[in-house]
């Protein structure tokens, strides 16, 4: 039955193209409707609580138009010796990004956020990942960033591109690294019974025609 109303059922509310294919990979059905939420007005408190912050912020700014729809907002940080990393704008950055991760353990978090303003529901947490580079030579870094994969990731590096050579372990999801914990996304939509019991079925029969 078509729902009563001209609201796509699920929105991403990201431009980011990375949280797109990992939703896209699960077999959901979408639209991309991003936030304009200006995130420099929230004051940076504790890492686990910004981001989780940001992520309602940017939900609640498209469900406000969209209330009849689930949105998916989320934000992405990466943190080392408690300071927090974001998108390098300079090439000395990304090298000095890359250098201080070099041969470490660092986190990344994952703040995300699910709601429906017609349906009065609203998740979210924070999901940690420890990810280990290995160690990491001037020759290696220069070649990274000539690549300029570093430029627009926080953190100055892409698990899922051509930065998986830097990563010698993880411990935690995978999809959190890559900026949406998918699992817990999927459970989530599961439990609220905005996925069907029928969806792995019928995703796993699209998948292979």
């Amino acid at each position: 039955m078509q729902k009563p109303c001209d609201d796509p059922i699920l929105i991403l509310a990201s431009r980011s193209p990375r949280r797109r294919y990992l939703l896209e990979q699960a077999g959901l059905s979408f639209s991309v409707i991003p936030s304009s939420f200006d995130e420099e007005s929230v004051s940076l408190s504790s890492p686990e609580i910004y981001v989780k912050i940001l992520a309602e912020k940017k939900a609640d700014e498209v469900s406000e138009k969209h209330s009849e729809s689930w949105v998916i907002g989320a934000d992405t940080v990466v943190l080392i010796d408690g300071i927090i990393l974001g998108k390098p704008g300079s090439r000395d950055e990304a090298r000095d990004m890359l250098k201080r991760l070099g041969g470490r353990t660092h986190q990344v978090l994952t703040g995300y956020c699910i709601c429906c303003k017609a349906k009065k529901r609203c998740f979210a947490e924070t999901i940690k990942t420890d990810v280990l580079f290995k160690d990491l030579s001037d020759e290696e870094i220069e070649w990274y960033i000539h690549t300029r994969e570093p430029f627009d990731k926080a953190g100055a590096y892409a698990i899922q591109g051509l930065g998986t050579f830097l990563v010698k372990s993880i411990n935690g999801s995978y999809t959190n690294v890559v900026g949406l914990p998918v699992c817990e996304v999927i459970e989530f939509l599961i439990k609220e019974g905005v996925l069907g019991c029928g969806f792995f079925f019928e995703t796993k029969i699209k998948k292979r025609e």
